[in-house]
Parts: C-alpha cells; structure tokens; sequence
C-alpha cells in the first residue's frame, strides 16, 4: 500500500493564505501611518495582494 503523499501543494496553499491574511491586516492598519507612509506602502501591498490572489487561483487551477 504507498502511503506516500505530496503535501508540497497544501504546504504552498497554506503559506499563501497566510501571507494573504498578513497583507490585509497591514491594509486595514495603513490609517495609523503617516500620509507619506501610506503612499508608498499602499501600492506595494496592493501589488503583493495581486500577486498572491493570482498565485493562489494558478495552484486552484
């Protein structure tokens, strides 16, 4: 009987999820920054929400 199993797929879905879940809490606490810290971070977390949303529909695919 193989017991063997690749967890390396839930592994990675996982590690997505949870550097999701980081970047939409530092969205929700943006307000607490300086305007000038909000404009530079807002894009750059933006842009890293997009690239795990899209990770993460590739995997699901």
């Amino acid at each position: 009987m193989d017991l063997s199993f690749d967890f390396e797929p839930v592994y990675h879905h996982h590690d997505l999820l949870i550097e999701l879940g980081l970047v939409e809490m530092a969205m929700e606490h943006l307000d607490a920054r300086s305007e000038n810290e909000r404009q530079v971070l807002r894009p750059r977390l933006i842009s890293r929400m997009s690239r795990l949303r899209d990770e993460l529909k590739r995997l699901e695919a």
